[in-house]
């Protein structure tokens, strides 16, 4: 089943922001796309298959010009698509207000940057009739990035993006931090196989190299105390709408210690029922 949704709103409501969580939702996103081509792409869209099943395409006065004509264009759009929603998003106009002098934008109704007010003002009468036909509207004034993808995977969301996707990294500490890395864990604190010759040559895939590591009380300890961790904070990184979380591990040189751990690591979260997968940066 196909699904178009519309993205419009008042300039500075965060439509762009909108646009890119459901684009990490799955949808195929357009933004600022000419009113006179948005019925042709929707088409294009119903008439494909794979990627384009959800569509977002964002949509207001920039470059419109002619109020009443954007307006015509819309109801055009929304009587040739079936099923198309309306995401109107709306903003107080002082927060709008902030929102432009912290960017240093400027509005689409004030090209000269001499009265913003005044074209916010403007703005939101000239979309009123967009706003009285929208499916959804939402007003952003008080919400921060996290509660929008919250309230939009709540009004948008197809089931498939529920849980968060975690990553592990081994990696070596002397080939420096895996980039984005949003947890590190040393575990340099473990015996090395690096020192037992029949180990040296063997990495922490091997079984005989895991079992070592794994052996110790102290490792069992660590993975007990860092499952609990995660347990605690997995949740509140979703609720903040985090998407995913990249765990590095490391040890000296990312061969055997933090290959191991990671390992174990990755098996605990797919038992635990998190979608998990394992790659091992410094591994040769």
């Amino acid at each position: 089943m196909k699904e178009i949704i519309l993205i419009t709103g008042l300039s500075g409501a965060g439509k762009s922001q909108a646009a890119g969580i459901l684009e990490d939702m799955g949808f195929y996103c357009v933004d600022n796309l000419p009113v006179e081509l948005m019925t042709r792409f929707a088409e294009l869209c119903l008439a494909a298959e794979g990627k384009y099943a959800r569509t977002a395409l964002v949509s207001d006065l920039r470059g419109q010009g002619n109020p009443e004509r954007y307006l015509d264009s819309v109801l055009e759009f929304k009587a040739a698509v079936p099923g198309l929603k309306i995401l109107f998003l709306e903003a107080q106009e002082q927060v709008i207000v902030n929102r432009y002098k912290e960017t240093r934008h400027r509005h689409p109704l004030d090209p000269s940057g001499t009265n913003l007010l005044d074209a916010i003002r403007r703005e939101r009468e000239a979309m009123q009739p967009v706003r009285s036909m929208a499916d959804m509207v939402v007003d952003t004034s008080e919400m921060p990035l996290a509660a929008l993808k919250l309230r939009l995977g709540g009004l948008f969301s197809d089931g498939k993006d529920d849980e968060m996707s975690l990553h592990i990294c081994s990696f070596g500490f002397k080939n420096g931090l895996p980039a984005g890395a949003d947890l590190v864990l040393d575990v340099r604190f473990l015996p090395n196989p690096y020192y037992v010759p029949a180990l040296k040559p063997l990495s922490g895939l091997d079984a005989p190299v895991r079992d070592y590591v794994c052996s110790f009380p102290d490792t069992r300890n660590f993975l007990q105390k860092l499952w609990e961790l995660l347990e605690f904070l997995l949740p509140l990184y979703r609720r903040e709408g985090k998407t995913s979380l990249l765990i590095a591990v490391g040890c000296t040189g990312g061969h055997h210690r933090s290959v191991a751990i990671a390992e174990a690591l990755t098996e605990k979260l797919v038992a635990g029922g998190y979608p998990a997968d394992c790659v091992h940066r410094d591994l040769r």
